[in-house]
């Protein structure tokens, strides 16, 4: 039975730190145990992190196989991502749960979208849009309490050049949702389009992806229904990429250029006006594993304050998600820095140990 003697100072929550703990049989413990310390330990303690909107399983062809998600995984995991809620997956990735040295992997299915419109390979694309509560309650069924809808994306059968519009009606919206709440699901929508917001609010969205079209009024809604939002901001930051390489849709270019332009004002006036901002990179396409500090240290840049990202990088999301922090008893997962990254967002990339499930894995 490896015993790890922790000191410095642990963070359970944003209520309770202490300067001394244990993991005992994988297992955090505040009280001395009686056998003898294997491994020592000093400096920030802090749940391991999250990566809210993470993609094991995927890259820009589509379904990976199994050896590339498993290293995918990892490359979260040795930055200190204990926990990934997937944010949608062509790869079933349920054999995750069977290997002790990867993530928890909280999974939501497939992404659902319609033909055409959605990235190719990645979603289950249904041609009838009225199927997509039933959709939405097999996902479920798959799932672990999380279901991902593809809210909007370009259509470039519009006219005028094409431009970002809604997949789904309001009707099928709501009956989508509801299906999911009936199965015990939540529900999170990629959304990029302003249009898009008022359906999805309607509806009971449980989670918005990016929400860069929020305007000052629907801002004011999602904070009013405590709605969290994922930033993504390594992925918005592609904005002005993905415009210049849309030449045939000036539309669509136009908006993806303003988006891009105010990306640090939108996350800043989410902040401002209580919306709870979530920490993902949105990893798994064009963006690499691993970069959860850097996503972390953007939204610092962009304004929001360093103790708030921290929290929401670690244990106020793991509480969201139902996931443990370091509590008494609790799966000791958990990264140890050697100063505390609420001071300075850059340590949040230098962890001094990783320990996962009770085992140093770095």
């Amino acid at each position: 039975m490896d015993v790890i003697h922790l000191t410095g100072t642990i963070v359970a929550d944003d209520e309770h730190e202490s300067g001394e703990a244990w993991v005992v049989a994988g297992r955090l413990t505040y009280e001395r145990p009686k056998a003898p310390v294997d491994l020592h330990l000093h400096g920030v303690v802090l749940p391991g992190l999250v990566d809210v909107h993470c993609h094991v399983g995927l890259d820009a062809n589509g379904a990976t196989d199994r050896p590339t998600a498993r290293r995918q995984a990892l490359a979260d995991r040795d930055t200190g991502v204990l926990a990934i809620r997937d944010a949608g997956s062509p790869l079933d990735t349920s054999w995750i749960a069977e290997e002790p040295n990867l993530p928890v992997l909280v999974r939501a299915g497939n992404h659902l979208a319609r033909p055409k419109r959605y990235i190719r390979s990645y979603a289950r694309e249904l041609a009838d849009p009225d199927d997509l509560a039933m959709a939405v309650s097999q996902e479920a069924a798959r799932g672990d309490g999380w279901v991902k809808i593809v809210g909007d994306w370009i259509d470039r059968d519009l006219a005028g050049g094409g431009d970002l519009a809604p997949l789904w009606t309001g009707s099928q919206l709501r009956e989508a949702i509801a299906a999911a709440h009936e199965g015990g699901a939540k529900v999170t929508v990629h959304t990029f389009g302003t249009e898009t917001l008022p359906d999805l609010l309607d509806a009971g969205v449980d989670c918005l992806e990016h929400a860069t079209g929020a305007n000052p009024d629907q801002i004011a809604q999602i904070a009013a229904a405590g709605i969290p939002v994922t930033a993504t901001l390594l992925q918005v930051s592609q904005f002005d990429a993905i415009a210049d390489a849309a030449g045939r849709f000036p539309l669509f270019a136009a908006r993806m250029r303003a988006m891009h332009t105010r990306r640090a004002a939108q996350v800043r006036d989410l902040y401002d006006a209580g919306v709870p901002i979530l920490v993902g990179t949105d990893a798994g396409g064009t963006i690499d594993h691993g970069r959860l500090p850097d996503e972390a240290a953007v939204m610092v840049d962009a304004g929001l304050p360093a103790p708030y990202v921290v929290a929401s990088s670690s244990w106020r999301t793991r509480a969201w998600l139902g996931l443990p922090t370091l509590t008494e008893g609790a799966s000791a997962d958990l990264v140890v820095y050697p100063t505390d990254p609420r001071t300075d967002i850059a340590v949040l990339a230098a962890p001094s140990a990783i320990v996962l499930r009770g085992v140093r894995v770095r």
